[in-house]
C-alpha cells in the first residue's frame, strides 16, 4: 500500500510541474523574455535612430539633453577621455620634465654674469604681484584637480583605495569648479594691466632670434620690461585662459549650451586638451622663475630685483626706468643697451 501511495504522488507532482509549465509559458512569451524577440526589438530601437544618430525620450526638467538614449558621438569621446586625453597629457607634461631636466643639467643655472650688485629696482608693484600671485595660485590647484580627473583613477586609486580616493576627489571637484572663477579674475586683471606693455616688436623678433641669451653665459639680447619669451608667454596664457575659462563655462552649466551633448562634449574636449598644454608651458615658466635662472624670483616675490640682473635682462627698461627718475637708487648707472 506504502508502494502504491507513493507512486500516486509522484505522478501528482509531475502533473503539477507540467501544469505549472504550460500556464507559465504565455506569460513568459508575452513578458518579452523570449531572447529571439529581445533582438527584434532591439533592431527596431536602433532603426529608431534621428538622423544625428541619437535616440531620445521625453523629460519634464529643464536638461532635455537627460532624455538622450543612445548617442554614438558619445563612445567617440569616452575614448578620447580614457586613451587620447591622458595620451596628449603624458606626452606634453612628461615630455616638458624630461627637457627641463636636460637643459639644466647641460646649461644648469644662469647666473647674473656681472655678479649681484646690491641695489635693486621695483619691478613689479604690490597690486600686480597681487594679480600674478592670484592667477598662478589658482591655476596650480585647477591643475592638479583636472589631472585627478583625468589620472586619478589609474595612479592615486591604487595607492589610497576607493574609501579615500572617492571624498578625495569630490573636494577636488568642489575646488575646481569654484576656484575657476578666481582664476578668470586674474586673467581679465593681467590682460587689463600687462597688455600695452607685451605688444610684439622688432626687439623681440631680435630676441627670440638669439634664444633669449639663455645659452650665453656673458651675454643677453636687449629687452623692455618684458622680452619676446615672456611675450609669447602672456599671449599664450591670454588666450589659453579665455578657452578655458569659456569651456569651462559651459561645462559648469550645461543647462544653458544651446548645443546640447555634444556641444559638452566638444567644450570638453577643448577643455582637456588646452589645460594639458599650458600645464607644460606653465612648468617652464616655474623652472625660469625659480631653479632656471638667478635672482628670477625676486621680480614677484619681493617686487625688487638686482640692478645688473636688471640690466642684463632686461637693458631697455632699464634705461626707460633711469629717464623717468623712478625706481632705480641714485648711485646706480645703467650701462648701454648691448
Amino acid at each position: 500500500m506504502a508502494q502504491t501511495f507513493s507512486t500516486l504522488r509522484g505522478l501528482i507532482l509531475g502533473l503539477a510541474l507540467i501544469l505549472g509549465a504550460a500556464i507559465a509559458s504565455p506569460a513568459m512569451a508575452q513578458s518579452g523574455f523570449n531572447p529571439t524577440q529581445r533582438a527584434v526589438n532591439e533592431d527596431q530601437l536602433m532603426k529608431a535612430l534621428k538622423p544625428d544618430g541619437t535616440i531620445s525620450g521625453r523629460v519634464t526638467i529643464p536638461n532635455q539633453s537627460a532624455g538622450t538614449l543612445i548617442q554614438p558621438e558619445g563612445k567617440e569621446w569616452r575614448d578620447y577621455r580614457r586613451e587620447t586625453l591622458p595620451r596628449i597629457g603624458a606626452i606634453a607634461i612628461l615630455g616638458m620634465l624630461v627637457v627641463l631636466c636636460l637643459f639644466y643639467a647641460i646649461r644648469g643655472k644662469v647666473r647674473v654674469a656681472a655678479g649681484m650688485s646690491g641695489k635693486t629696482i621695483v619691478r613689479f608693484n604690490g597690486f600686480e604681484r597681487f594679480t600674478h600671485w592670484l592667477t598662478a595660485s589658482s591655476f596650480v590647484i585647477l591643475g592638479l584637480s583636472g589631472l585627478n580627473v583625468t589620472f586619478g583613477r589609474s595612479l592615486l586609486l591604487p595607492l589610497l583605495g576607493h574609501q579615500t580616493f572617492t571624498p578625495f576627489s569630490a573636494f577636488l571637484k568642489f575646488l575646481h569648479n569654484y576656484i575657476g572663477f578666481a582664476f578668470m579674475v586674474g586673467i581679465v586683471l593681467m590682460f587689463v594691466m600687462w597688455v600695452r606693455e607685451n605688444i610684439p616688436n622688432g626687439t623681440d623678433v631680435t630676441w627670440v632670434k638669439e634664444g633669449g641669451g639663455i645659452l650665453s653665459k656673458d651675454k643677453h639680447p636687449a629687452a623692455g620690461k618684458f622680452n619676446g619669451g615672456q611675450k609669447i608667454l602672456f599671449w599664450a596664457v591670454i588666450v589659453g585662459g579665455v578657452l578655458l575659462s569659456l569651456s569651462g563655462l559651459h561645462l559648469l552649466f550645461p543647462n544653458r549650451v544651446d548645443g546640447g551633448v555634444i556641444e559638452i562634449q566638444f567644450q570638453s574636449e577643448i577643455h582637456g586638451i588646452v589645460a594639458m598644454l599650458m600645464i607644460a608651458m606653465i612648468l617652464a615658466h616655474i623652472y625660469i622663475g625659480t631653479l632656471g635662472m638667478e635672482g628670477a624670483f625676486d621680480a614677484m616675490g619681493t617686487g625688487s630685483v638686482d640692478l645688473n640682473w636688471a640690466k642684463e635682462h632686461h637693458s631697455l627698461w632699464v634705461d626707460e626706468v633711469q629717464k623717468g627718475g623712478h625706481g632705480l637708487p641714485a648711485a646706480a648707472k645703467v650701462a648701454p643697451a648691448e
